[in-house]
């Protein structure tokens, strides 16, 4: 696939999740999480990562290929596959350890993706995160997509991670980022700065998710906000993931169209929907696409 829709850069990993006394393997990393929600919408998706040779590096293959996503072949460039430990308290939330490896090798020449996509781990830690941005400068692509997701554990100091992340953000057309995420790089900014403060960093659209409360979803012309979609939650993981795989798919639909409120309101509201149904259940089980057109 020299020509998917959507190239994913960034890190696959093992969810090696604790809950209630038992430990259970999920296939994890936030970029991988994006491209398996894109695959099981039908999206032509590639990802380029970094696996081992090992038993979780073939889960992880096996995960992802059966949902119709394709990883270039120089992804296979690790040691061993990644892993990020969850703890998964009462209420659903999960705390994280991670014991992660991200020396990707350079993207082979040729490939001409339509939009690409990256963030998390593999936008901070280097020398994978060099790559990244290589990547997004080089490809051509029509559209750059960002979702930073930050994970303090793995961040440099708190300064140089902001620098990093307003570089990324700069190359970006559209963004994602929680509200954790925006009060870990900017404390005490309020939410119309924030909005404000990120759209002059560059993107054309911005989206700051609220947990249960629901997202804001802004242009330099128009800002929106959808409610959260109630729902008996299992755990968060993969909740946001969902949502930016949703923004992905609805970014390439509409293509160069001008996106107004009413389209803004319709891109929010479908990925708060998606985001439900993978809150509804274990690990990063991103919905298909028969489950969204029901």
């Amino acid at each position: 696939m020299r020509n998917p829709d959507v190239l994913v850069v960034g890190e696959a990993l093992v969810d090696v999740v604790h809950r209630d006394g038992a430990v259970a393997e999920h296939v994890g990393g936030s970029p991988a999480n994006v491209a398996l929600g894109l695959g099981r919408r039908g999206v032509a998706v590639a990802l380029h990562t970094q696996l081992g040779p090992d038993e979780r590096g073939g889960l992880v293959r096996r995960h992802l290929e059966a949902s119709g996503v394709q990883i270039l072949p120089e992804s296979f460039s690790a040691a061993a596959t990644s892993t990020a430990t969850a703890d998964i308290a009462d209420d659903g939330q999960a705390a994280y350890r991670f014991d992660v490896r991200w020396e990707p090798e350079p993207i082979a020449r040729g490939i001409r993706p339509r939009l690409v996509h990256t963030g998390s781990i593999a936008a901070f830690v280097e020398p994978g995160a060099t790559v990244v941005r290589a990547a997004m400068r080089e490809l051509g692509a029509a559209e750059l997509t960002f979702d930073p997701n930050i994970r303090p554990a793995l961040l440099p100091e708190h300064g140089t991670a902001v620098r990093m992340f307003e570089e990324t953000a700069a190359l970006a057309t559209v963004m994602k980022l929680s509200d954790e995420d925006a009060r870990w790089l900017y404390p005490d900014v309020d939410e119309d700065r924030l909005i404000a403060s990120l759209l002059a960093l560059g993107p054309r659209l911005v989206a700051v998710t609220l947990g249960a409360r629901g997202a804001v979803l802004a242009t330099q012309a128009h800002t929106v906000r959808v409610p959260g979609v109630a729902v008996d939650a299992v755990d968060t993981i993969g909740a946001g993931d969902t949502f930016m795989a949703s923004l992905v798919h609805s970014v390439l639909d509409a293509g160069s169209a001008d996106l107004d409120a009413a389209a803004l309101q319709r891109i929010g509201r479908e990925a708060a929907r998606a985001a439900a149904i993978t809150v509804s259940r274990a690990g990063a089980d991103l919905p298909w696409q028969r489950e969204l057109t029901k």
